[in-house]
């Protein structure tokens, strides 16, 4: 070995006895090349013909395969997680079984929704054709269009967060966020044909609300007010942070809405780039006042609008 590559070692392996912050020395993780694996299966599952193997028949030879997949894997990688929220090595952990009961008892419940949750990313889908004028048609919605593969992981990984299954939600969120630009948390709850139109910089905080024929445009965020410190100084968790927003709402491109308080009536229109802290009644309409804007010509003349 080149000294210097020698050094570097010392040097790397001094750097992890110094600090435990990036080092993970306690049992197995999760392996997120697993879950995106697995995301992908439940994809071709969910929308046959549209990707993978699954022509549009549906061969039960191939959705055997899939769902073999899915049981023999997503079993394994949730005990991991569970094992690891425990705080116990995994191999004192696997003794027990427990997490490996546990987690096979989520799969399988998950497996038996997969009807009904094909049902309501249909929705989506129709939501999303039927919003936007520039959708050719459903087709085209189901492979181009970013909302839907953030509502298809969304509604998968809010499955498992609502089952108490940790770490796994959040990889999934976030790998859909990286692809789309839509950052939706796993515990969020979100109603039936909900449409993103293009989508990027859309925030949406855990404990938000959604209800049913909501339609979001890009940059809007869903977020929390404050953060709010117990008496030791640190934050408090598990306590509503976001807003709730009723059925038929429409929001705009860049407004923010934040706080656990704060409810947005049914049947509203946020305008763009609004800053909201406060709840509005059913059937409102919320806009900024038509600014002034000073144009000045070439010629050196100034109008003001």
């Amino acid at each position: 070995m080149h000294p210097r590559l020698t050094q570097a070692t010392q040097a790397i392996l001094q750097s992890y006895a110094a600090s435990s912050a990036l080092r993970h020395d306690r049992g197995a993780l999760p392996s997120r090349d697993a879950i995106i694996k697995t995301l992908l299966d439940f994809r071709e599952l969910l929308f046959p013909g549209y990707y993978g193997a699954v022509t549009r028949a549906a061969t039960p030879e191939r959705v055997q395969e899939l769902l073999d997949d899915i049981a023999a894997e997503l079993p394994k990688q949730i005990a991991l997680a569970l094992c690891h929220d425990r705080k116990l090595p995994h191999d004192a952990c696997a003794e027990c079984t427990d997490c490996w009961t546990t987690a096979e008892a989520i799969v399988w419940d998950l497996i038996d929704r997969l009807p009904a949750l094909r049902e309501w990313l249909a929705e989506d889908v129709e939501a999303a054709y039927l919003g936007d004028p520039a959708a050719h048609d459903y087709d085209e919605v189901i492979l181009s269009y970013p909302c839907i593969q953030a509502i298809l992981v969304h509604r998968i990984a809010h499955d498992l967060f609502m089952r108490g299954v940790p770490l796994i939600p959040r990889i999934m969120a976030e790998y859909v966020h990286g692809r789309t630009g839509i950052d939706i948390h796993p515990g969020a709850r979100i109603g039936r044909r909900f449409f993103i139109d293009h989508g990027t910089g859309v925030v949406i905080g855990e404990t938000t609300v959604i209800g049913d024929n909501v339609k979001l445009y890009q940059g809007v965020t869903l977020g929390a007010l404050s953060f709010p410190k117990d008496a030791d100084g640190l934050l408090v968790r598990h306590v509503k942070r976001h807003p709730t927003i009723e059925d038929d709402v429409v929001i705009y491109a860049g407004a923010t809405i934040l706080g656990g308080e704060t409810v947005i009536g049914r049947g509203s229109i946020i305008g763009g780039n609004v800053w909201l802290t406060r709840s509005v009644e059913p059937y409102s309409k919320v806009v900024i006042e038509d600014p002034q804007i000073r144009i000045i010509t070439r010629a050196g003349v100034a109008h003001t609008t």
